[in-house]
């Protein structure tokens, strides 16, 4: 054998190799997608028989996977409204149990959900009850409010009831490094809310009006879901956290219990039926190892700013606990 066979066979013998090992990857890939969340079609992955399905809200409820992330967020918008939707068209569906851990999120985001699980309640006419966890303020009480019973932990965090835009002003810093925005508008109030910009009264007042009739909404979600008058969501409706046991004074939850004790009541309701949870869709946990990974790199000082911007304020009604309020 010569030199150029030599090499031929051991191309040949790599490439073999490569070819196997690519095989046996897929082959354990499918294996492992299959026996765990079917990505494609998270209903076919349902139980047969009867059960309560648990939908988790465990994070910043938002849109953007960015957002989500940079916030320390576990939740996933799109696919949380989509197994809503499965489970609203599951015969074996019996009820759906709202696990809520979450400091609240977009105005947009939080509405839509509530929506989603009104429709679920009129559409099949089976119970929501909720139970909140570590927190459950502002937009994350919000969204409790679909519910027809709600429970929390003794220690948890909640009400928060209200709206927030913030923003972030760093036109003293820009100055002194000598960054000047240029705008090109058409309206005077168009830029509003950059950066470098300081907000004159007139529009302060536009923001404002945002917030207000955000809040109104809310007031009304809250007093339509505990049976209050708006007058009396509006006593308590300034903000403020409250603790499982001062809540439960104000009637805004129903009961304090443990996790494992609503889940049991739950089954019993419904006549001893299984309280399922759905698997993350993240089968290998692939997205903590990159979040991870992500941290180590080091940052620049613009993308320092950024995320300071990023967490002080972009401008979008919030149902949202500042975490200065912690």
């Amino acid at each position: 054998m010569n030199k150029k066979q030599l090499i031929g066979l051991i191309v040949a013998g790599v490439v073999f190799v490569f070819v196997c090992s690519s095989s046996i990857l897929m082959n354990t890939v499918s294996k492992k997608l299959g026996s765990s969340l079917n990505l494609s079609n998270i209903e076919n992955s349902l139980p047969l028989s009867p059960y309560i399905g648990v939908i988790s809200v465990e994070g910043t409820i938002a849109d953007s996977d960015s957002t989500a992330s940079f916030m320390g967020s576990g939740y996933n918008h799109k696919e949380t409204l989509e197994l809503i939707e499965d489970m609203k068209n599951s015969s074996s569906n019996k009820g759906i149990l709202l696990y809520v851990d979450s400091p609240g999120g977009g105005v947009y985001e939080s509405d839509e959900l509530y929506l989603k699980l009104k429709e679920y309640k009129e559409e099949t006419g089976r119970p929501v009850w909720t139970y909140m966890s570590n927190q459950a303020c502002s937009g994350g009480y919000y969204i409790s409010m679909a519910s027809d019973k709600v429970y929390s932990n003794r220690n948890t965090w909640t009400g928060s009831i209200g709206v927030i835009i913030s923003l972030t002003n760093l036109k003293e810093l820009y100055d002194n490094i000598g960054i000047k925005g240029i705008y090109i508008t058409s309206g005077k109030n168009k830029a509003m809310g950059a950066a470098d910009l300081d907000l004159t009264d007139e529009q302060r007042d536009i923001l404002q009006s945002l917030v207000d009739e955000a809040y109104e909404q809310f007031v009304e979600i809250v007093a339509e879901g505990r049976k209050m008058t708006v007058d009396e969501v509006k006593k308590i409706a300034d903000g403020r956290i409250l603790s499982a046991k001062q809540a439960l004074e104000l009637n805004l939850i129903d009961e304090i219990a443990t996790y494992e004790e609503v889940k049991e009541a739950f089954s019993t309701e419904l006549g001893d039926v299984e309280v399922y949870t759905p698997e993350k869709n993240d089968p290998f946990g692939l997205s903590s190892l990159f979040g991870y990974i992500s941290s180590l790199r080091p940052r620049s000082d613009a993308e320092i700013i950024s995320e300071l911007i990023k967490a002080n304020g972009n401008g979008v009604p919030m149902y949202y606990a500042m975490p200065g309020q912690y």
